[in-house]
């Protein structure tokens, strides 16, 4: 089975939790999918990267799901949201080349 990139995994649950919040009318069910997305993300940049670097990009992935709020009001909620997936997504690129 192939392994997905994890840069895909975090844009993917920044991407999609905000689509099920959106979608569902249920914001929890919008942070769940983000939660079981960055979990996995976390645990896939701890081991192809080390504990440090995990902690760095996990944090970078709640900072954008905090700051896409914010800027959400500056340009949209989707365009704010797929910026900030992009954001984390490059980030994990360049940390750990997934």
């Amino acid at each position: 089975m192939a392994k997905i990139p994890t840069s895909a995994v975090a844009a993917a649950g920044l991407i999609g939790g905000y689509g099920v919040a959106r979608w569902s009318g249920r914001r929890e069910l919008g942070g769940a999918a983000l939660a079981a997305a960055g979990a996995t993300a976390a645990v896939q940049w701890q081991r192809a990267a080390g504990t440090a670097t995990a902690a760095a990009l996990t944090g970078l992935y709640v900072a954008a799901f905090g700051g896409s709020h914010p800027l959400a009001k500056k340009i949209g909620a989707w365009p704010s949201v797929l910026t900030v997936s992009g954001l984390v997504a490059g980030a994990s690129v360049v940390a750990t080349r997934s």
